[in-house]
C-alpha cells in the first residue's frame, strides 16, 4: 500500500537522501527537504519500465505519435484543455524550459518578473543569461498569499518582458483562482509581456479547488503563454528527466524550439518516453489514491502543530505535497532557526531563504513520505522545543 512503509532510498544516487553531509553538514537528519515522495511510482509505471528494459538494447529514441496523444489526453480529461500535437515541445524538465524561454524571448538587460517567495531556480534563470530580476512579491495575509497586483503594476517598464508564474505555487501551496489569473493575464497583455507558466504540481490539487492553466483562459491569454507541464511530481518519476512544453503560438514556439534543438535538449530519453506513456494512461486510479493520502499527511502535521507546538503556524496548502512553516513567532535569526531544526530537531527542511523575499524565518517540510517518518520527525521537532524552549 502507498505510504505503508519506509522504502530504503539511501545508496541508491538519491539526492534528498546521499547529499545530506553536502547539504545539512550531517547525515543524522530526517531528510523533508527535496521535492520528491518516499513512494514507488504507479505499478503500471514499474510495469512498463521493465519490459523496456528487458530489451537489451537502449540507443537512441523517438518520441511515439502514443507519446503525444497521451499528452493529449490527460490534459483533456485533467483540465478539459484540447490542445494539439503540435503545440508540444518537450525538454528534459521545467527548469531547462524557464532558462530557453529567457534566452529565447528576450535580451541582456531586459526585465523578467518573479514572485517570491518562489523555486529558487526561477531566480537564475534571469540573472545566469543577463537579464534584470524584478519581483512582485506575494501578500501573506491570514495564512494565505495573494497577488499584488498594485505592486506588480508599479514595477512594469518598457523594457519588462516576461512573467515567470508558479501555479500552482511552490512552496506557498496556492492555487490561484480564474479571477486571479485574467487579471493577471490581463495586466501582461496590456504590457505585451510573455508568460512562463511552471504548471508542474497542476494534477496535486485538493479538493475543492481546482487548477486552472492559464492558457485556457481565453485565445489571448494562450498566445503569450508556455505552459510548462510534467508527469514528475504527479507520479513520482523526476528522475527520468521528460517534460511536455505546451506553446500554442506558433512564433513564440519556433523561437523556443531553435534553441532546444540547437542544443539538443528535445530527443528526450528511452525510459522517460517509456514512463510519461505509462503514467499518463494508466496512473490516475494511483493519482486518486496518492491524494488522498497526502492530504491525510498535510492535516496529520497541521493538527499536530496546533495541538503541540501552535508557536509554528502553517496555511493549509491548497496544492503540493510540501508545507510551508512559519517559524517567525520564535524570534531566531534565521541562522538560529536553520541551527536549532539541524542540530537539535535533527530535521533536514528546506531553507526558506533560498526562496527568496518573505522566505526568512520560514522553512519548507516535504510531507510526501511515510506516517511513520512524520510521526518521527514531528516528535523530534516537539522534543526539542520543550528541551530548548525557542524564544516567543
Amino acid at each position: 500500500m502507498i505510504f505503508s512503509r519506509m522504502i530504503n532510498r539511501y545508496n541508491t544516487d538519491c539526492l534528498k537522501f546521499d547529499a545530506l553531509e553536502e547539504v545539512f553538514g550531517t547525515k543524522d537528519v530526517i531528510p523533508l527537504w527535496v521535492a520528491d515522495m518516499d513512494i514507488p511510482a504507479p505499478r503500471s509505471v514499474r510495469r512498463a519500465l521493465r519490459r523496456r528494459v528487458h530489451h537489451p538494447i537502449y540507443g537512441y529514441s523517438i518520441h511515439p505519435e502514443c507519446f503525444f496523444k497521451s499528452i493529449e489526453c490527460w490534459l483533456k480529461d485533467q483540465f478539459d484543455w484540447e490542445i494539439k500535437r503540435e503545440w508540444i515541445t518537450c525538454t528534459p524538465g521545467i527548469i531547462t524550459a524557464f532558462n530557453v524561454a529567457v534566452m529565447t524571448l528576450t535580451e541582456p538587460g531586459d526585465e523578467v518578473i518573479v514572485q517570491p517567495p518562489v523555486y529558487p531556480p526561477f531566480f537564475d534563470a534571469v540573472t545566469d543569461h543577463g537579464r534584470k530580476l524584478v519581483t512582485n512579491p506575494l501578500k501573506y495575509k491570514d495564512g494565505r498569499y495573494f497577488i499584488d497586483f498594485e505592486d506588480l503594476k508599479k514595477k512594469i517598464t518598457s523594457k519588462t518582458k516576461m512573467l515567470i508564474l508558479c501555479n500552482p505555487h511552490n512552496p506557498v501551496g496556492r492555487v490561484f483562482t480564474r479571477e486571479e489569473l485574467t487579471e493577471l493575464g490581463d495586466i501582461c497583455l496590456r504590457n505585451n509581456m510573455t508568460i512562463v507558466s511552471d504548471e508542474i504540481h497542476a494534477d496535486i490539487v485538493y479538493k475543492p479547488y481546482q487548477h486552472i492553466p492559464i492558457a485556457t483562459i481565453s485565445p489571448e491569454l494562450a498566445a503569450i503563454t508556455i505552459s510548462c507541464l510534467a508527469p514528475s511530481k504527479t507520479f513520482n518519476i523526476a528522475g527520468f528527466a521528460t517534460s511536455e512544453i505546451i506553446i500554442e503560438n506558433k512564433e513564440i514556439r519556433e523561437k523556443f524550439r531553435y534553441i532546444t534543438k540547437s542544443l539538443h535538449l528535445s530527443h528526450g530519453n528511452v525510459l522517460g518516453n517509456t514512463a510519461l506513456i505509462a503514467a499518463y494512461k494508466f496512473g490516475k486510479p494511483w493519482l486518486n489514491r496518492t491524494l488522498k493520502l497526502l492530504k491525510s499527511n498535510i492535516d496529520y502535521v497541521i493538527n499536530y502543530c496546533n495541538e503541540h507546538i501552535p508557536s509554528i503556524h502553517i496555511g493549509e496548502p491548497e496544492s503540493t505535497f510540501l508545507l510551508w512553516l512559519d517559524f517567525r513567532e520564535w524570534g531566531m535569526t534565521h541562522d538560529e532557526l536553520t541551527s536549532f531544526l539541524v542540530e537539535k530537531a535533527k530535521l533536514g527542511l528546506s531553507d526558506g531563504i533560498i526562496f527568496g523575499e518573505g522566505g526568512e524565518g520560514f522553512m519548507r517540510m516535504n510531507i510526501g513520505t511515510c506516517r511513520w517518518t512524520l510521526k518521527k520527525a514531528m516528535k523530534q521537532l516537539d522534543k526539542a522545543v520543550r528541551a530548548h524552549k525557542p524564544r516567543s
